[in-house]
């Protein structure tokens, strides 16, 4: 049996998502085109899909492209939609990195954006990879995005790398990132959007309020307060641990059934100790992820932050810094995805003759940078010893938990008692327990839908 995994956000899973909901789309389709190519081809008058530049960076992360075999086979792609196979002598098998010219911008396209004639058009790319271009991405140099979700990005020499893959990430490809070496890409499912969802449900009593500058003051208040009083909290090895969950799991290992999870309450814990818990928990997702890549030999010795939360969240970028035990700089250009695309362009236009140079000269600086506290360090060390234990005990009863939506009311009942005999079995560490539990009751059961032990 083949098994193909596919990411949410890629390429074929959006193809197959729209030609299996909408017939008349799916016959009329000759080709699927990727944004920043289509964009590509609009302005310099390519807009033929066997012919437009495609960018190496989304043909890669998100097509599933490779030098090796090119895109997926149309065995595989058979398997998913006929439709699917169809298409591909549509597409494409080269791709380009971001410092090639696809074109220049058409006399239609200048006269319409107010521009030269004439102006050479770089090759497309994905905003984040931009991003850390434009952050002065290096070899040991993690770039993070943080903002409502997180996307980390970094590069490696293709010596240090070798053959390796790396596991459990989202996508590794030559030149995605700079031209000439190895680009990873990795993320949290939810950052700031966590903050966003607590700060939602303590409002919830204000939903009756007629809206007006009063409510919306509150609403503005809430996270400065609740940012206000947890910073002023020590952390503490026996406080409230959370996971982020929330939004399922990006990295290590996407899982988007993972469910997110708050510990350690008591009837005396208060609304800044539990958003205390969620940044830490952040921040632990964080770590998790730098963890990974190191264990699997990539090197990472700094971090260089963009976006809003690295620019108007101190409290999260210090508590950041204390888990990771490592220095992050934020940088300051405010638009540093659009920065690496104009660096892009530079190179594409001949001002300068590669990328390293176009840094050098158009890279931002930094404005701020935080250093952990060793005494912070250390505790967070035990607290997120904590945060991989919850996951560990969390991730297997979420299998179950989303079993219930396929049974009747009976067989819920069952699943519902093997729950609770599961959760024995967890806190005494019996895994195997959970297995043998989940199973008998389960097999004692009249459902209709198969069950995966885990």
């Amino acid at each position: 049996m083949k098994v193909v995994l596919i990411h949410q956000n890629g390429y074929w899973s959006k193809v197959l998502h729209i030609i299996n909901t909408n017939v008349a789309i799916k016959d009329a389709a000759y080709a699927w085109v990727e944004h920043c190519d289509w964009m590509t081809g609009l302005v310099t008058g390519n807009t033929i899909p066997e012919q437009i530049f495609r960018s190496r960076c989304a043909a890669g992360h998100k097509a599933m492209w490779h030098a090796s075999w090119g895109l997926p086979s149309g065995e595989v792609l058979e398997e998913l939609n006929p439709a699917l196979k169809e298409m591909l002598p549509h597409l494409f098998t080269e791709t380009h990195t971001s410092d090639t010219k696809a074109g220049e911008l058409t006399p239609e396209w200048a006269d319409r954006l107010g521009l030269p004639r004439g102006i050479a058009v770089a090759v497309g790319a994905l905003d984040a990879h931009m991003g850390a271009v434009g952050a002065s991405v290096a070899p040991g140099i993690l770039t993070r995005i943080m903002g409502t979700s997180t996307c980390d990005i970094m590069v490696a020499g293709k010596d240090e790398v070798g053959g390796r893959c790396i596991k459990g990430i989202c996508g590794q490809v030559d030149g995605s990132v700079l031209p000439g070496f190895i680009g990873f890409e990795a993320g949290q499912s939810a950052f700031g959007d966590i903050y966003a969802w607590f700060r939602k449900m303590l409002a919830w009593t204000l939903k009756d309020i007629p809206g007006g500058e009063a409510r919306q003051k509150v609403l503005d208040g809430m996270l400065v307060e609740l940012t206000r009083e947890a910073q002023d909290m020590e952390p503490s090895e026996d406080g409230v641990v959370a996971l982020d969950w929330m939004n399922g799991r990006r990295t290590p290992d996407a899982d988007q059934n993972v469910k997110g999870a708050v510990a350690g309450l008591t009837l005396g814990t208060s609304a800044p100790e539990i958003f205390r818990a969620l940044v830490e928990a952040t921040a632990f997702g964080s770590r998790r992820i730098v963890e990974h890549m190191k264990g699997q030999g990539l090197r990472i010795d700094s971090v260089n932050a963009i976006g809003g939360i690295s620019k108007k969240a101190p409290f999260v970028m210090q508590t950041l810094a204390d888990v990771l035990d490592m220095p992050i700089r934020v940088v300051r250009s405010e638009q540093t995805c659009a920065l690496g695309a104009a660096m892009f362009a530079a190179v594409a236009a001949g001002v300068y003759k590669d990328i390293n140079e176009a840094t050098r000269h158009m890279g931002s600086d930094i404005e701020a940078e935080y250093r952990p506290d060793e005494k912070r360090a250390l505790i967070y060390e035990k607290l997120y010893k904590k945060y991989l234990e919850l996951a560990n005990l969390l991730k297997p009863l979420t299998k179950y938990i989303n079993q219930l939506i396929y049974l009747n009311h009976e067989n819920q009942i069952f699943i519902l008692a093997a729950l609770c005999m599961a959760t024995i079995s967890i806190y005494a560490q019996n895994f195997n327990g959970l297995d043998m539990n989940m199973g008998n009751l389960y097999r004692l059961s009249n459902a209709k839908t198969q069950f995966h032990q885990p």
